[in-house]
């Protein structure tokens, strides 16, 4: 049974919705004013809240205001009352969340209908939420122990053979060795930052007060940080002479630490999956307030279905190919742009070619 806290300061109306929703066996919760109703909606986590907009001490807007930025009650459906129609207080209701707007007077099927329209994303919300989420576990089940033993396999073998034999071994071998600890090492150091960073970016993106500190930072500036990022990265393939810089300078607003791991990990990814001597292009542009760079390659391509499943510790088709990794660099690339109120597009045509783009407001 679903239960449906309605806010009403008006005890007629309010008990007249509850007769309605309760002959329709729902469970329902009520508060004469937008401050009970708030904390009803802390106690309680309702499945579905129905609230009034004009109310003493606090409005409805203040109340959709203080359940959008508590992570218990953030994604709560939320329906609005009101006698009022000009658009603007639709409008500004839509902005602050609401997830469907009622004109006083209403009937029994319009609400109801809402309320069913309603629930039925939440449902849908929920259940796609989980499958994302029973993904993740089997990916990183999947995916997690390879990509740790591949590396600390390396390093345990070589530096064996290192102890046992490194009387009888040329200096050659012996550099090549240390060589291949080394970057074993690395591949290992780069996965478990990448996992820890992963981990920081869900926990900020469900803390508000966290990631409005983050959005207040300072912007960094395009030209100058992506060009840097871009470069070492390429050189780290020895593909300097492949790169091709086209960037427009602007202050971008997203941290200059975040902005540079973005375009590290879209320019590795590009260097891993096309082919030495293929072009690599980086542009940068600005309009109407968003910086847009986009990181271009010409290699194996994905495909729709691929580009659909895009989720943290995949690795497309990894059977077919030798590159290694776990694909959790794009996941990152496209939340942290997320998180600074931007987006991440690809557009890839499979077996061709794959441009990743990523939009960001500028600095205001």
């Amino acid at each position: 049974m679903k239960t449906i806290l309605v806010i009403e300061d008006d005890e007629r109306v309010r008990e007249n919705i509850v007769d309605l929703l309760e002959a329709e066996e729902y469970r329902t919760l009520t508060a004469p004013n937008g401050l009970e109703g708030v904390e009803k909606a802390k106690q309680y986590l309702p499945d579905l809240i129905i609230c009034d907009v004009m109310m003493p001490e606090l409005d409805g807007y203040g109340v959709i205001q203080a359940l959008r930025q508590n992570e218990a009650t953030a994604t709560i459906p939320f329906i609005f009352l009101t006698a009022k129609t000009e658009k603007t207080d639709t409008r500004k209701g839509m902005e602050l969340g609401a997830d469907d707007y009622l004109t006083k007077p209403f009937t029994l099927e319009e609400l109801l209908k809402a309320i069913a329209v309603r629930l039925e994303k939440q449902t849908a919300f929920d259940r796609e939420s989980e499958k994302k989420l029973q993904q993740l576990r089997q990916n990183l089940a999947h995916a997690m122990p390879h990509e740790l033993r591949t590396p600390l396999n390396g390093i345990i073998s070589y530096s064996q053979m290192l102890m046992e034999d490194c009387l009888e071994m040329e200096r050659a071998e012996i550099q090549e060795m240390a060589e291949a600890i080394y970057q074993s090492g690395q591949r290992l150091y780069r996965l478990v930052q990448n996992y820890l960073l992963y981990a920081e970016i869900e926990l900020v993106s469900n803390d508000q007060e966290r990631l409005k500190f983050l959005r207040s930072g300072t912007g960094a500036a395009t030209f100058s940080t992506i060009a840097t990022s871009a470069n070492k990265t390429a050189k780290k393939f020895d593909r300097l002479v492949d790169l091709q810089l086209d960037l427009a300078d602007a202050s971008a607003a997203i941290g200059a630490v975040h902005l540079h791991k973005i375009v590290e990990e879209l320019v590795d990814n590009a260097c891993k999956y096309s082919t030495e001597g293929s072009k690599i292009e980086v542009k940068g542009l600005t309009s109407e307030g968003i910086y847009t760079f986009s990181v271009s390659n010409l290699g194996r391509g994905m495909s729709p279905e691929q580009i659909a499943s895009l989720g943290a510790y995949v690795q497309f088709e990894r059977k077919l190919y030798e590159q290694q990794g776990s694909g959790l660099g794009l996941t990152i690339a496209k939340r942290l742009a997320e998180l600074y109120q931007g987006r991440l597009t690809i557009n890839s045509i499979a077996g061709d070619c794959t441009t990743v783009s990523v939009m960001l407001p500028l600095e205001k």
